[in-house]
This record gives C-alpha cells, sequence and structure tokens, in this order.
C-alpha cells in the first residue's frame, strides 16, 4: 500500500541512511578519492545520493516521460502475475515465482597491498607502476632503435645516446601537457602562454625532440611477433603486473570504455571544423574498474580491423566482441566471488552463466537493440501499450538469474545473479521523492553514478600530446592510467595526511619530480 505524501517525507532521511549504509565503501571513496565537482557524464538513469542532480536524464529502450510530481509518494510496485502463460521457447525456464538468495560472500579487505611511508613521493606512487627497470629497458630499446635508424637512413651527429635520467625528464615533460591542458608539449620552450622556464631549462627543445623522434619501448619486431601491439606489449604487461601486485580489488567493479580521448572541457571548446580534423583513434581501450575507489585494476585493447568507414563506432554494436573484451578483462577475476557491472553491449545470460560458473556474479543494464537477449522470454523485452506507473517492475527468475523490466520514465531492464529478486532497494531523488525498485537497480545506480565521476577525475591526466602510431597511443594512455591509480593509492596512504595535494597538485609534483626539481615550488 502506498503512503500519503507527508509518509513519504517521514520515511525518507531513514531508507536514505539504509541506502548509503548498503553502499558505505562508495561514500567513504567519494571522499577519499578527491575533490568534490560536477559528475562529466551523468548516470543512465538516477544516481541513489539525495542529493544528486534533480537535471539527471533518465533514458530508456523505446520511450522518455517526464517526471512525476515532485514530493509524490511513490506507486506500489507492480506484484507478478504467477499465473502468466507459457513462454515460447526463446523464455523457456523463466518463471515469476520468486526466491530470495544470500548475496555472494566476499572476505578479502580489498585496497593496497604496501603500506607506504608517509615521506613517500608522487614519483614514488608512480614508480609502484613505471619502475627504474622498466625505463631503463626504455633507454635500451630507444638508443637500439636510433643506432638502427642512422645505419639505415644516415648518420645523426646531434644524437647522443639517452640516460635514465633523460627518459624520466622525457616522460615528464610529456605528463606536463595533462596537467597544462596544452595541446603541444613543445609550448614549454615556446615563451608563449603555455611555456615554463623552470621546466624548459632542465632539457633544450632540440634534444626533447631527437629523444621523441628515436622514442621505443621495443625497437624491433621477433620474427615470431604476429601481434600488432607488439612495440607495446611488453609494457603494457609489466603494467598490468604491477595493478595487480599493488592493489587488491572490492566486490564491485565495472567493465566499461573510460574517457580517454579528450578533457572533456577542451572538447567543448572545440569548433565541428577542428574535431572532424582530429584523427581517429585505431583501437578501443576498455577497463575493469574498482566502483568502491576508482583504482583501474586492468586494461584491454582492441585493435580497430581495417581503416573503412564502418571502423570503430560499428564495434560498439557488436555484442560478440564485448563479451571476449569481457572475458579477457576477468580472466584474472575467478574464484573471488566479484560482482562486476556491466554496459548494454557487454550484458548477455550466456556470459553471466558462464562467469557464474567460474564464480564471478554479474548485474547489467539490457538493452533491446545493443545487448544480446538469447534465452531471455519476449515478455519481458516487449513494452506494454500503456506505461505502467512509475516505480512499478516484473521480475522473472531462472535459477540464480534474475531479469527486472524496471519503469522509471522509460522501461529499464535489468539481468543479474548477484542480487536477490525479493530484496528490495529506493532511488531517492530531492525533487521527486522515493522511487521503489529491486535492490539491483538501486546498486547499479550506485556503483555507474561513481565510475561517472571516476572518469571526470581520471580526464585531469590526460596527456595531450597526439602521436600518429597507434603504439605511442596506446602508451600515452597506458601512463595517464598509471598516474590516475598512482593518485588513488596516494590518497589512501599515510602520505596524503602529511600533505595533502589535490589531484591537479599531485600531477605538477609528479612532473617536478621526473624531471628533478622536487625541491622546487609546484608549478602555476
Amino acid at each position: 500500500m502506498a503512503e500519503g505524501g507527508g509518509g513519504a517525507r517521514r520515511r525518507a532521511p531513514a531508507l536514505l541512511e539504509a541506502a548509503r549504509a548498503r553502499y558505505e565503501s562508495l561514500h567513504i571513496s567519494d571522499d577519499v578519492f578527491g575533490e568534490s565537482g560536477p559528475d562529466s557524464g551523468g548516470n543512465p538513469f538516477y544516481s541513489t545520493s539525495a542529493a544528486s542532480r534533480s537535471s539527471s536524464a533518465a533514458s530508456s529502450d523505446e520511450e522518455r516521460e517526464p517526471p512525476g510530481p515532485a514530493g509524490a509518494a511513490p506507486p506500489p510496485p507492480r506484484a507478478p502475475d504467477a499465473q502468466e502463460p507459457e513462454e515460447d521457447e526463446a523464455g523457456a525456464g523463466w518463471s515469476a515465482a520468486l526466491r530470495d538468495r544470500p548475496p555472494p560472500r566476499f572476505e578479502d579487505t580489498g585496497g593496497p597491498t604496501r603500506k607506504m611511508p608517509p615521506s613517500a613521493s608522487a614519483v614514488d606512487f608512480f614508480q609502484l607502476f613505471v619502475p627504474d627497470n622498466v625505463l631503463k629497458n626504455m633507454v635500451v630499446q630507444t638508443n637500439m632503435y636510433a643506432k638502427k635508424f642512422q645505419e639505415r637512413f644516415g648518420s645523426d651527429g646531434a644524437w647522443v645516446e639517452v640516460t635514465l635520467t633523460e627518459m624520466k625528464a622525457f616522460l615528464g615533460y610529456m605528463i606536463s601537457t595533462s596537467i597544462s591542458h596544452c595541446e603541444s608539449v613543445l609550448s614549454i620552450w615556446s615563451g608563449g602562454f603555455y611555456s615554463n622556464r623552470s621546466l624548459a631549462l632542465v632539457m633544450s627543445q632540440a634534444r626533447f625532440e631527437k629523444i621523441l623522434k628515436y622514442f621505443h619501448v621495443v625497437a624491433f619486431r621477433s620474427s615470431q611477433t604476429t601481434h600488432g601491439l607488439y612495440k607495446v606489449q611488453p609494457f603494457l604487461d609489466s603494467l598490468q603486473n604491477s595493478f595487480d601486485a599493488a592493489f587488491r580489488p572490492s566486490q564491485t567493479q565495472v567493465l566499461h570504455e573510460p574517457l580517454i580521448d579528450e578533457d572533456p572541457v577542451f572538447i567543448a571548446t572545440c569548433t565541428e571544423r577542428e574535431l572532424r580534423k582530429r584523427k581517429k583513434r585505431k583501437f578501443s581501450l576498455w577497463v575493469r574498474q574498482c566502483s568502491s575507489t576508482g583504482f583501474i585494476i586492468q586494461i584491454y585493447v582492441h585493435l580497430k580491423e581495417g581503416g573503412g568507414p564502418d571502423g570503430l563506432d560499428a564495434l560498439k554494436n557488436k555484442p560478440q566482441l564485448h563479451s571476449m573484451v569481457a572475458r579477457s578483462l576477468c580472466r584474472n577475476a575467478a574464484g573471488k566471488n566479484y560482482i562486476i557491472f556491466t554496459g548494454p553491449s557487454i550484458t548477455s545470460l550466456t556470459l553471466f552463466e558462464e562467469f557464474e560458473k567460474q564464480g564471478i556474479y554479474c548485474c547489467g543494464l539490457l538493452s533491446v537493440r545493443k545487448s544480446d537477449c538469447t534465452g531471455l522470454p519476449l515478455s519481458m523485452l516487449t513494452n506494454p501499450a500503456t506505461p505502467p506507473a512509475r516505480g512499478q517492475y516484473q521480475i522473472k527468475m531462472k535459477g540464480n538469474m534474475s531479469l527486472i523490466c524496471w519503469y522509471n520514465k522509460g522501461h529499464f531492464r535489468f539481468l543479474t545473479n548477484a542480487y536477490s529478486p525479493v530484496q528490495q532497494g529506493v532511488i531517492i531523488k530531492r525533487k521527486s521523492g522515493e522511487i521503489p525498485c529491486p535492490l539491483a537497480v538501486e546498486a547499479f545506480a550506485a556503483h555507474l553514478s561513481y565510475i561517472c565521476r571516476y572518469d571526470d577525475k581520471y580526464s585531469k591526466y590526460f596527456i595531450s600530446h597526439k602521436p600518429n602510431k597507434t603504439w605511442q597511443q596506446v602508451f600515452w594512455f597506458a601512463i595517464s592510467i598509471a598516474i590516475n591509480n598512482a593518485y588513488i593509492l596516494y590518497k589512501m596512504s599515510d602520505a596524503y595526511h602529511v600533505k595533502r595535494y589535490s589531484r591537479a597538485q599531485f600531477g605538477e609534483r609528479l612532473v617536478r619530480e621526473l624531471l628533478g626539481l622536487e625541491d622546487a615550488s609546484p608549478t602555476h
């Protein structure tokens, strides 16, 4: 029975407190993670936070309706009809008879695996992922490539073999473009708006350009190598090993494509002509990300097939490709009872059942157009002629899998084996009041909301340098992710309580430490 408006207002604080308690780690991490600020992409539907933006867009596959009156009491959920007719073959085994089930048990506490001293610097955290031995290999490979290049195309009298100190400075200069948001690293020496005399004095522009010309992670192709990313794969493997060694994720994680192309603020200022002139990436980059901290646990790079107009954009609508991506991103997740949140292109019954056998549980948003709906009952995928009241839902169950159709200014469908279908949740909006939903819907909203915030913060470390070579693009994106993870570990360490650097200040310190200017005051 739905309560009156006054009853709803009296219950709201208790419901909000209960919702926050369910995702205590998320609310703690929002404070631990960094500065406050607006979400970049918003939430696919609604956030569990009572203070969330009232203008958050709610979208569905087929329709969009205006929100109900502010403060209105939510309608009661629609009870499943136990007398529904038999499903066709596609929906065989699905039943409206629901049963409770405990959540997947998770015993790992998660978090950093190494206690860093209070005196640890920005470069100390960065070198958890890009240590000296990796940089020394870059030095060797760069010098080898320069030698081979000159043997083939003629001697370069201005070239002197690069050193480890210079390689660190070279990385520092590249990373500085993410702090200043300038288009070219050469702006440092230009004398213009983005110039920086203190940084420019460490290395001449001519020397920097020579290192940039010859920079390599792998100088030569092996006869056994067929992988298109062979020039950067050893670095990606090393980075993955260091991510695994430095951090244990929480139970809840998200598979998605992070914002990696540009700083959203910079994109907003570009003209359409400028955007058209930019070369499209020849790869897609996917991550598995800890939703409690924002730490990026694993990276997967998929090379674009061919150079035709179908290219990367066409791949976004291929569930079979994205299922392959999901399997690759979860190859180290088996047997740990992780809960993985997925978007429509990944969500499928086949994939979720396969993961459950491996001890991986899922909660995903479904789209009739974008998802692989094989094995799902057609009656749950078809919208009724008359839209139901806001907050109503229908659930069917097959084994541990629940298929949810929930209405909130549009039809939203979820597939999950991680949350009990009989457990109730709530979406709380400042103006719209409480919106009842299954617990799985609340959980999906909470975790995706935080990932939107992490994407906005991660964009602070975009390296603006735009090389033409695909392997170089992948390399600099990977470096950006390493800095993001380094900052998260810093925020979770004792060092943060000694010097509370913001995300931007941490990046500035890292640049200056790589350039050997750690005793100087931060740049502006």
